[in-house]
């Protein structure tokens, strides 16, 4: 599913999925904080093999709750010191947390339209964890930063609706504009996207069965015809997946989304950008 090798081993997948659905998570077994087997034993090798990173404390910030309130709905914003140019900017953000049974919480394609590659999303995270950012920049550098969040059952915790609910409002989208992008400065807005995400690790309440996952796996966002950026997803990203971003442009035009699903589901919707938005 993920380019350039971030393909998942599901195999591995499927059997911590089936011990997740009898054991809890204990706080008691989790992680310790400075604890990094996960990454260093496996998931760099497997996600990035012969690459070398390097420190981003000063390209890249990240700022996520040390405790989180709702593992299912972990709220992570990244922000970057520099901002996109055409010939310097960052061309891939990839978000791994490193104890989650799927680790790769997404992967975002970047082009220096959006003027300003930070970004603000959603995670489930399962047990305690460090999250990582891995940005990838034009020149083929990488740079990663690590937070460490204390925060379990998020891949296994119950949706907010029931199924027949979720599914009634699902590809529905909203988009919010934060700032519209006047004077020369990127403008922002916020994604909205209604969709269970289902991880399968969750048990349907109703039929006592375990629900299979079913998840958005990709998300295209453009400004009229050029590609602001664009979304890997998977099971560890939130139940309605939410990405505030930039772009760049007057307050005239349009914002196009073009979301996908794992069983094939399209849903598109366009908004035109106000000129001027205030408070």
């Amino acid at each position: 599913m993920f380019s350039n090798g971030l393909n998942f081993r599901w195999a591995g997948a499927v059997v911590a999925s089936l011990m997740l659905s009898f054991f809890a998570v204990s706080p008691a077994l989790a992680v310790p904080e400075g604890e990094e087997e996960s990454w260093t034993t496996n998931l760099k090798d497997l996600y990035f093999e012969g690459v070398t990173l390097e420190d981003g404390s000063e390209l890249i910030s990240m700022d996520t709750p040390y405790r989180a309130m709702d593992p299912a709905v972990v709220p992570l914003m990244i922000k970057f010191s520099k901002p996109q140019a055409p010939d310097s900017y960052i061309k891939k953000v990839t978000l791994i947390i490193d104890e989650n049974p799927a680790p790769v919480g997404g992967v975002f394609h970047l082009t220096p339209e959006v003027g300003d590659a930070s970004l603000t999303t959603r995670i489930r995270i399962n047990e305690y964890t460090y999250v990582r950012v891995i940005a990838e920049t034009s020149d083929g550098k990488h740079y990663m930063i690590k937070n460490f969040v204390k925060a379990s059952g998020g891949c296994a915790a119950p949706g907010l609706k029931d199924r027949e609910t979720a599914m009634a409002r699902l590809g529905k989208m909203k988009m919010k504009f934060v700032d519209a992008g006047v004077g020369g400065a990127p403008g922002s807005a916020q994604l909205m996207v209604s969709h269970p995400n289902y991880s399968g690790l969750q048990l349907d309440q109703v039929k006592g069965m375990m629900i299979p996952s079913y998840f958005v796996n990709s998300i295209v966002i453009s400004r009229g015809d050029k590609e602001l950026m664009s979304i890997e997803g998977d099971i560890s990203l939130s139940e309605n997946p939410s990405v505030l971003f930039h772009f760049t442009g007057e307050g005239v035009g349009e914002l196009n989304a073009v979301v996908k699903d794992s069983e094939g589901g399209v849903f598109k919707k366009s908004w035109p950008i106000p000129p001027r938005v205030d408070g």
